[in-house]
C-alpha cells in the first residue's frame, strides 16, 4: 500500500475507486491476478457494491436503453476503436480472436483460438456452400477461418469502424461480405448464424432484439450459435471501473437472462461451459501487450494506460479463475426442426 487515502476512496467509490486507485499507483501487488482471485473468493465485492457510483449506474439501466442503435456505434468505438495495430499486437496472429480461447489440447494461445474457431463451425454443422451470418464479426476471426476451411459464404454484421476496415482487409479474396451494421438491422436468410462476444454488448434490454435477429435470419432446419461470457447472477449494467474504463453500458448476461431471452423463439439443444479457458486466453492477451508496451507507451499516455490495461486483463483473469463468471457456447434450433448431433467437444 503506497497511499493512505485508498481506504477513503475504497468506502466512497467502491469498485471504481479500487479500480482507479490501481492506475494511480496507490498500491500494488505482486502477483495481481492472484490478489484479484483471493478478493473475489472472500467475496469483498459484496462489501462495497452498494456505492453511489454502483446505485446510479443502475438507475440509469434501468431508466433508458444504454445499447439503442443510436449509441451502439459511439459504445463500440470507444474500446476497439483504440487502434488496430494495439489489437494485433496484443491478440494471436493467426486469428485475432478476442474471446474466450479452447484449451482442450491446445499448448499455446493461437492453437486455442483456432480450436474455438473451429469447435464452432463443427457445432454449426458448417458445409460448402452454406451462407453463414456472423453477428458482429469483430476482425474477422470466425469469417475468414470459416471461409478457408469449411467453404462457406460468410456475411459479417459489425458497428466498430476499425474493426469493420481491417476485417474486410483480412477476409479480401474470400467468400465474405464485412458490413457496417448493428445487428439490429441484419438482412437476408442464412443457413446457419453465430454470435461470438457480442451478446456481452448489447445490454440485458436488448437480448430479446439479438435473440429476434438470429431468429429472423435462420432457416427452418439452421443451427445458431451463441458464444458468451455469462454472469453467474442477473445484472442491469456493468460494474463501475468496467463501465467508465473499458466497455462503456456493456453487461454479460446471466443464464436466467438467456432463457427468457430465447422463450419461444429457439430450442436450446445443447450448452457447453469452458469457462476455465478464459484466464488463460487472457493472461496470454496480457503477456503479448506486456511485451509490446514499448512501442506504445507515448500515443496511449504511459504508465496510467499500462495500469488500466493490465487491471482490465489479469482482473478478468481472476474473475474466470474465481468462477464468478463463466463462458457459454450455447447450441440452439428452431423449434419443430429434427433434433441433431450437437454435443461436440
Amino acid at each position: 500500500m503506497h497511499d493512505d487515502r485508498f481506504y477513503a476512496r475504497l468506502l466512497r467509490d467502491g469498485s471504481l475507486g479500487f479500480g482507479e486507485s490501481y492506475m494511480d499507483g496507490w498500491w500494488d501487488a505482486a502477483a495481481l491476478d492472484v490478489c484479484l482471485e483471493r478478493l473475489l473468493r472472500a467475496d469483498i465485492a459484496a462489501a462495497i457494491r452498494s456505492s453511489w457510483r454502483f446505485l446510479a449506474l443502475g438507475l440509469q439501466a434501468r431508466l433508458s436503453n444504454m445499447q439503442s442503435l443510436r449509441r451502439a456505434f459511439g459504445v463500440a468505438d470507444a474500446h476497439y476503436g483504440i487502434g488496430n495495430d494495439f489489437y494485433r499486437a496484443m491478440l494471436d496472429r493467426s486469428t485475432m480472436a478476442y474471446t474466450c480461447g479452447y484449451w482442450k489440447d491446445a499448448t499455446t494461445l493461437e492453437a486455442a483460438q483456432e480450436a474455438k474457431v473451429d469447435l464452432i463451425c463443427r457445432k454449426a454443422g458448417l458445409r460448402p456452400g452454406m451462407r453463414v451470418l456472423d453477428m458482429g464479426c469483430g476482425w474477422g476471426s470466425f469469417a475468414r477461418y470459416a471461409a478457408e476451411h469449411y467453404g462457406v459464404r460468410v456475411v459479417g454484421f459489425c458497428n466498430s469502424t476499425e474493426m469493420v476496415t481491417l476485417a474486410a482487409e483480412r477476409c479480401r479474396g474470400l467468400e465474405v461480405e464485412i458490413k457496417l451494421q448493428d445487428y439490429r438491422q441484419v438482412t437476408g436468410t442464412y443457413d446457419a448464424v453465430v454470435a461470438i462476444g457480442i451478446m456481452e454488448h448489447v445490454g440485458p434490454k436488448n437480448y430479446r432484439s439479438l435473440m429476434e435477429a438470429a431468429h429472423r435470419s435462420l432457416t427452418a432446419d439452421g443451427t445458431f450459435v451463441l458464444h458468451t461470457i455469462g454472469n453467474n447472477r442477473s445484472y442491469a449494467h456493468a460494474d463501475p471501473w468496467v463501465h467508465k474504463y473499458i466497455f462503456p453500458d456493456a453487461v454479460a448476461p446471466s443464464l436466467a437472462q438467456i432463457g427468457r431471452s430465447v422463450e419461444g423463439l429457439f430450442v436450446v439443444e445443447d450448452l457447453h461451459n469452458f469457462g476455465e479457458y478464459y484466464a488463460p486466453t487472457l493472461v496470454g492477451w496480457w503477456r503479448n501487450f506486456h511485451e509490446a508496451w514499448p512501442r506504445f507507451r507515448d500515443a496511449y499516455g504511459g504508465d496510467r494506460f499500462y495500469r488500466m490495461w493490465t487491471y482490465y486483463l489479469l482482473g478478468s483473469a481472476a474473475i474466470s479463475r474465481a468462477r464468478d463468471s463463466q463462458l457459454y457456447q450455447i447450441v440452439m434450433t428452431r423449434a419443430g426442426r429434427t433434433q441433431r448431433v450437437c454435443r461436440i467437444s
